[in-house]
């Protein structure tokens, strides 16, 4: 009963193949490629692989995507499922104005929030960030319904934009810093306290709607990078997508 879970974000694809459809589930095997180098999948990093029983995916880099990776899954017999936002699933009430307008990165990553929130026994509110090519940092209730979120521009878009538009500007390798005195660090300081920002406003803004504060979890291939200057009481959990996959899978099964 193995299973391969499928996360396609906007510059790579990250899979992982665990030895069951349920949360907790050992990782068998597990690899990442950038999007332009999808079409080599079936020849290299899952040729190797063990037929999976199932697999489920979350995509948010458009149906030509989709359709390339449902190509180099023809070498196992098997028809792969895609998460659609829904209104309700996983233990998420999806609160968006048109629930299946939602990002399923965000509404899938809010499932495995909740797992996370209801596998610790304590309910309570949850703020879930993803940081990546863009930074999406979401509201749910210690009901688990989905208040709302934001979405802004990840650090590299931030500064390709500054670039493109402000002469003399050229991407960093700077520092972040209090108080920079180079343009350098004030260009990676700026982008950094932008997104942190949104952050800490959700926060706050989250912890007076629910009366308490919320767990706070960070995941996204940047995560690492802005995590270390939140001030934010937080924890970086990589896996949260395939978490909620693992819990979608499973509610499938047991219906």
């Amino acid at each position: 009963m193995s299973f391969l879970a499928i996360d396609i974000g906007n510059t790579r694809l990250k899979w992982s193949l665990y030895g069951s459809p349920q949360p907790g589930a050992a990782v068998l095997s597990h690899g990442a490629v950038f999007l332009e180098n999808i079409d080599h999948l079936a020849e290299g990093d899952w040729k190797t692989l063990a037929p999976p029983s199932s697999v489920l995916g979350c995509n948010v880099a458009g149906d030509a995507i989709r359709r390339r990776v449902e190509e180099q899954l023809e070498i196992w017999d098997i028809e792969p499922r895609w998460v659609v936002s829904s209104a309700h699933a996983g233990g998420i009430h999806n609160g968006y104005d048109h629930p299946p307008r939602l990002g399923t990165d965000r509404f899938v990553a809010q499932i495995g929030a909740r797992h996370h929130v209801l596998s610790r026994g304590v309910v309570r509110p949850v703020l879930v960030v993803m940081i990546g090519t863009a930074v999406t940092v979401d509201a749910v209730d210690a009901e688990g319904k989905f208040l709302g979120g934001l979405i802004l521009p990840g650090h590299g878009i931030m500064l390709r934009a500054l670039e493109s538009g402000t002469a003399g500007l050229r991407v960093p390798t700077g520092e972040v810093v209090k108080f920079p005195t180079n343009t350098s660090d004030a260009l990676t300081s700026g982008g950094t306290y932008a997104i942190t920002g949104a952050i800490e406003r959700m926060h706050r803004h989250l912890a007076v709607h629910s009366g308490e504060p919320p767990l706070t979890l960070v995941t996204g291939g940047a995560g690492w990078k802005v995590a270390p200057t939140m001030e934010l009481e937080h924890e970086l959990v990589d896996s949260l997508i395939f978490d909620g996959l693992l819990v979608l899978q499973s509610h499938r099964l047991a219906l």
